[in-house]
């Protein structure tokens, strides 16, 4: 488990729970009714923030969720909120810790202060709460089921698991739906990494970071950006809802992420759930739109902003495409024998052999050049054989892993 005993253990447990208590509920907040008409048509609501005064402020009671990621996690711990965790923290594990080594020190208040901030969410709202887990462990098979289940024996109720689309995460979480955990598998890009987590892993949730592909298209000078994200987001819903239909195997819903403002909002109705930051959703609320004015858009197919003339433009077609033989090499993979005995490797040499690039084989020094330019890429610096989705994906996490070390920074000082 990565501590001394499990007696200390029970300490951290004991530290993670405190504010485990009476909710309030979403009704004593108002109502609105164009967050109304988006429910109407299918949509869940929730907001993207793991600051509470702010969620406080635009919470309605259509709202039955909030996300929190490493970025947001280190935003709430730079504000100095968790200050008086840190310290009770630090005390309690430097006196019980014994022979603890300085990163599963961090770790381990790292832990109890992402539970602390989820917990205040929970107790404000009566709703569930999405709670990610340290970027370290996004490909450690075994941390990432021993620290899931952590959080989740911290508030089972309300917590949501919040697990990296990697090799491993793919397994990991396969292994956690079966126990009927609750997974939000993150830092989906496309259609098709979605159709094989689906199949495969079976999460409560799936996602697609929409805004980020719309801006990655404009950084790049491939086109003007507008509605790629969002045909990506209608291409999955539909490949999910298919698969749902179709399979009782396979029941994962999606979560449109990454929203940058209202516009979105509305044209992502119908989609299962939308995660929307609070200046999005403001932006929404406070628009000329009536509620006649919002439709179900899971149908429509809209027209992406992107030159396709180009090499990374062309490449975007992956984005939200399912091909026969994709699907075909899914089904071969779920023939596979013991493929619960699978490891992370194993499952990329498998798509390798099938053709299907899921996964490059990034090295040290290329994650380091994700990592310093930031979550959204520069296709320039990447050969064609590198698949865009992929790309997306390291970068998203590379760019957790940036905001993770300065909370973890923050916490050393207390040390």
């Amino acid at each position: 488990m990565g501590l001394a005993s499990e007696q200390l253990d029970e300490v951290v447990h004991q530290l993670a729970s405190k504010g485990v208590g009476q909710e309030t509920t979403s009704s004593d907040y108002k109502s609105e009714p164009l967050l109304a008409a988006l429910k109407s048509h299918g949509s869940e609501l929730w907001i993207d923030t793991g600051d509470l005064e702010l969620a406080q402020s635009v919470w309605r009671q259509e709202l039955t969720a909030l996300t929190t990621n490493n970025t947001l996690a280190n935003q709430v711990v730079q504000s100095g909120v968790m200050d008086d965790v840190i310290t009770e923290t630090v005390a309690k594990l430097k006196n019980e810790a014994g022979e603890m080594s300085r990163e599963e020190l961090l770790l381990e208040i790292g832990f109890v202060i992402n539970c602390r901030i989820a917990l205040r969410l929970v107790k404000a709202f009566g709703v569930k709460v999405s709670v990610e887990l340290h970027p370290s462990m996004a490909r450690d098979f075994d941390k990432t089921l021993q620290y899931a289940r952590r959080y989740f024996r911290v508030c089972p109720e309300f917590f949501i698991i919040k697990i990296p689309l990697t090799p491993e995460g793919f397994l990991s979480v396969r292994k956690l739906a079966k126990e009927g955990m609750p997974i939000n598998f993150t830092l989906g890009f496309s259609a098709r990494q979605n159709y094989l987590a689906a199949r495969l892993s079976n999460p409560e949730y799936v996602n697609v970071f929409l805004g980020r592909l719309n801006q990655v298209v404009v950084d790049n000078k491939l086109g003007s950006g507008s509605m790629v994200g969002e045909k990506v987001t209608m291409a999955t819903q539909r490949a999910l809802l298919e698969l749902r239909k179709g399979s009782s195997a396979s029941q994962s819903k999606l979560i449109a992420a990454s929203i940058r403002n209202g516009d979105q909002v509305a044209a992502l109705c119908g989609v299962d759930v939308q995660t929307i930051p609070p200046k999005s959703m403001q932006d929404f609320v406070d628009s000329s739109r009536t509620p006649a004015d919002i439709k179900r858009q899971v149908e429509v197919d809209p027209e992406p902003g992107i030159d396709f003339d180009q090499m990374w433009g062309a490449k975007c077609n992956s984005l939200w495409e399912v091909s026969d033989s994709f699907r075909s090499t899914v089904d071969k993979l779920m023939a596979t024998p013991r493929l619960d005995d699978m490891t992370g490797e194993q499952l990329v040499s498998f798509l390798e052999s099938n053709n299907a690039s899921v996964f490059h084989r990034f090295t040290e020094a290329d994650l380091e050049q994700i990592k310093e330019h930031g979550k959204i890429p520069n296709f320039a610096k990447w050969p064609e054989t590198v698949s865009l989705d992929d790309l997306m994906t390291q970068s998203a996490l590379m760019s957790f892993t940036k905001d993770q070390a300065a909370l973890d920074a923050r916490i050393e000082s207390f040390l």
